[in-house]
């Protein structure tokens, strides 16, 4: 009976130490499955600011591409603008020669057909003109404005106010907003005796 009683004794020692070291593993196991956890998270928070950060520079990189394209773009653009705008400006040349062999042609010979030809390759060329958007500047009339005319003289002329355009002597084209050529023109002044007027009023105001 002792015997026996020892050896449940033992063996309920035996399963009580099971069972402890069992509540133990237990115990163990979800700590090391937080541990884990965490480890994942950490993880996952390096390829998720990794990530952000490839796409970040991705963004840039396209940004940078697409303004690199437009810079060009515009470059080109105008580098075709400026090669077009030096060839239509060697043009105004011809047409100016064009103009002034139809001013001196005898009305006799515009009949002719040679004549009707030659005038034809003139309309040609105002037609080329017109489809670049080449325009000409404005003169009769307006006042002189040094953005579009260029003056070769300056008249006392009756009639005319200061700074009034009397008449042209080459004309001026315009491209787009851009000017080709400026329009040589005759520009009136005041006359002498006007201004010693206005000088003498002055000169009375002055007293006064």
């Amino acid at each position: 009976m002792a015997k026996k009683k020892e050896r449940e004794a033992e063996v309920e020692t035996v399963e009580e130490e099971q069972a402890a070291v069992e509540a133990e593993v237990v115990e163990e196991e979800p700590e090391e499955e937080r541990d884990e956890l965490e480890e994942l998270r950490e993880e996952l928070g390096k390829a998720e600011a990794q990530a952000a950060e490839y796409l970040d520079g991705w963004q840039r990189a396209q940004a940078e591409f697409s303004n690199y394209k437009k810079r060009q773009e515009a470059e080109r653009a105008q580098m075709i603008t400026l090669a077009n705008a030096t060839l239509l400006r060697k043009l105004l040349s011809i047409v100016d020669d064009f103009e002034r062999a139809m001013m001196t042609l005898p009305y006799n010979l515009s009949q002719l057909t040679w004549c009707e030809g030659v005038l034809l390759i003139k309309h040609k060329l105002d037609a080329i003109l017109e489809f670049e958007r080449v325009k000409p500047i404005e003169t009769d009339g307006q006042e002189f404005n040094p953005r579009y005319h260029e003056a070769v003289t300056y008249e006392e002329v009756s009639g005319y106010e200061e700074g009034q355009i009397i008449g042209e002597v080459q004309r001026g084209y315009i491209l787009g907003e851009r000017v080709l050529r400026p329009a040589l023109v005759r520009v009136a002044k005041a006359p002498a005796a006007q201004f010693e007027k206005d000088s003498d009023s002055d000169s009375d105001t002055t007293e006064d």
